[in-house]
């Protein structure tokens, strides 16, 4: 059977787990209400897929995917961070059966089970995982990657209060997830579209939600709690490159704010050289303002990472540790090699804050925020990065805390964001 994918509705676009799906019957009641899994029952997926064994929701469509081979980005954006399902009923018991897909990377620390937190009415009640499910077993110097097909697991949610509620359950940012059979003891409806801004944000592992302990732990999740904000995270692991078909998929995806974070994966990857990247962010800023030309838009430059600060790319994987349960990265560039044009994080800063001083004099609602307000060096002395690349969950929440305190303060770029007169839909 061949996948069919559909585009996701037009405004998005520690409880043990089981690997077989139930067989009892839900508190003795008759046979569990079976809903069909949908794409109006998601909230932050860009596109959803029809496959084999059920519903694969995607945070990039299908056509930028065929404008590029590469494997690091389909995982990436396979992988549901901020993707949600949102859920009206007076359930008390809610099951949901899927596939995720685990990733093993040969010669490092085995990776956690990915979460899924439960919020009743906005507040995060549990957390669970599932077990079982493909996995994926990647090595990180040559590429290789190899996939061995697992079972469908299912996640239970119980004892949930016996009203009429906004369910929302969050898919682990880290870990694709295919959904396969949902059943609920009551009937179940999409949740109505909240009435707040739409806030499209795109960045590196970063954003996407490196070493965060949950997918609401994320700092895009936890600024856009704070700020009651319907968030679709763009955030893609590896794959902040400004690529054309991401700007693309940002401009044709309805916001009311929208936010770039970038520079780490450009250095990291060591894609491109100085002479490429300045027409590249303009033409990246070019393409959003085609669908968005009167939405608040925010650059933000890379949070300070020392590995990479005057050091340029490639990273590569420090496995001298492995043994201690420890994976760090290195910069393995030159910085001489600045002198031919090669990337730093310094050299991102300078540039970016160039460009946008320059385009914001035709442009009012273009702003600049430096990453190092977000987490700078006094931070990595008090919250080092745990593998020198990514923060931990305590750096994240951080994060979140200064974005909303600075994007959206009386004075900052996404002020009145609930003010909907300047909403465009």
């Amino acid at each position: 059977m061949n996948p069919v994918r559909v585009r996701a509705p037009e405004a998005y676009r520690r409880l043990p787990a089981t690997n077989t799906r139930q067989e009892e019957t839900m508190h003795n009641e008759p046979t569990p209400i079976d809903t069909p899994l949908t794409a109006n029952l998601l909230r932050g997926a860009v596109e959803t897929e029809h496959t084999e064994r059920g519903l694969l929701p995607h945070r990039l469509p299908a056509r930028a995917l065929a404008q590029c081979g590469d494997g690091q980005l389909a995982m990436a954006e396979s992988q549901p961070s901020g993707v949600r399902l949102a859920l009206r009923t007076r359930a008390t018991t809610v099951e949901l059966d899927t596939v995720p897909t685990k990733r093993i990377y040969r010669g490092a620390p085995p990776r956690p089970d990915g979460i899924y937190d439960l919020l009743v009415d906005g507040s995060l009640v549990e957390q669970s995982h599932v077990s079982g499910g493909d996995t994926l077993e990647i090595d990180m110097t040559t590429g290789d990657v190899q996939r061995h097909t697992g079972p469908v697991g299912t996640l239970r949610f119980t004892d949930l209060p016996e009203r009429v509620k906004d369910l929302e359950i969050w898919l682990p940012h880290d870990e694709t997830t295919e959904l396969v059979a949902l059943r609920t003891d009551a009937p179940v409806e999409p949740s109505p579209k909240p009435d707040r801004a739409v806030w499209l944000h795109h960045g590196s592992s970063i954003s996407h939600g490196s070493n965060a302990a949950s997918p609401t732990a994320t700092w895009p999740a936890l600024a856009a709690n704070t700020a009651g904000v319907d968030l679709v995270n763009l955030g893609l692991g590896g794959s902040a490159l400004l690529d054309p078909f991401t700007a693309r998929t940002m401009r044709d995806t309805p916001a009311d704010l929208i936010s770039l974070k970038l520079g780490i994966n450009l250095v990291n990857a060591d894609l491109m050289r100085l002479r490429a990247l300045t027409p590249a962010v303009h033409g990246f800023l070019d393409t959003i303002r085609e669908g968005h030309p009167d939405a608040p838009l925010l650059v933000v430059s890379p949070i300070h990472c020392p590995i990479h600060e005057s050091t340029p790319g490639p990273s590569a994987p420090d496995l001298t540790e492995s043994e201690l349960g420890r994976l760090r990265f290195l910069a393995t560039g030159d910085p001489a090699e600045r002198a031919n044009g090669k990337l730093t994080l310094e050299t991102i800063r300078a540039e970016l804050a160039r460009i946008v001083a320059q385009r914001a004099a035709e442009d009012p609602r273009l702003h600049y925020l430096d990453g190092r307000e977000l987490y700078g060096p006094t931070d990595y002395a008090e919250l080092p990065l745990p593998d020198e690349l990514h923060p931990d969950s305590a750096a994240h929440r951080r994060m979140g805390d200064r974005f909303t305190g600075f994007a959206f303060a009386p004075e900052g770029p996404f002020a009145g964001h609930d003010d909907r007169r300047s909403l465009a839909r």
